[in-house]
């Protein structure tokens, strides 16, 4: 007779003690919100300007840009467009697009606040620039750290197509690319 442990039960051991011993496995979202109506025409040629949002364990965690040298992150509600649009003085001209499921993380909700306040060092208010560091930079690096996957690629195209034409930062309106001037201060 050839022993094979998989497919033997142990008729002593009890099988809570197996799921008692994993670590716990929760849903991450990411949640995309258009950020001016004209998305509603560019968004079909693969560009728009997005806000973005990672949910987890109930709560929303996202970037924003402000004047002072402290991090932007913030949480909040999950898909509470009245609260972003006061947030970014956009009210109005926000709005929920979509809930994507990223992945599953095994952090706990305290680990998972300080991996958002390690990251707030990195996202501090007065950096916030729409083509090098915003809201969809956050996004993606907390799922990598969350569940080790990206966003989807759309939600930034804007920004990636960005960082590879330098005149942009240029040509673009001074209040899209650096959104700090947007919350009020």
């Amino acid at each position: 007779m050839i022993c094979n442990p998989c497919s033997e039960t142990n008729k002593n051991s009890d099988s809570d003690d197996i799921t008692k011993s994993q670590k716990p496995q929760e849903p991450v979202f990411l949640n995309v919100y258009d950020m001016y109506k004209l998305n509603e025409y560019t968004s079909n040629i693969g560009f728009g300007v997005f806000h973005s949002g990672v949910e987890v364990y109930g709560r929303e965690y996202g970037y924003g840009g402000h004047h002072h040298n402290y991090s932007g992150v913030f949480d909040m509600e999950p898909r509470n467009e009245q609260i972003l649009g006061d947030f970014f003085n956009m009210r109005g001209h926000l709005q929920f697009r979509q809930t994507i499921h990223i992945g599953y993380t095994s952090f706990i909700l305290e680990e998972v606040e300080m991996i958002k306040n390690r990251l707030g060092r990195k996202f501090r208010g007065n950096k916030c620039n729409l083509i090098g560091n915003n809201c969809n930079h956050f996004s993606g690096a907390f799922t990598k750290i969350l569940c080790k996957k990206n966003i989807p690629g759309w939600v930034n195209r804007l920004a990636n197509v960005g960082s590879f034409i330098p005149f942009l930062n240029k040509i673009l309106p001074t209040d899209w690319v650096n959104p700090s001037i947007w919350a009020p201060m």
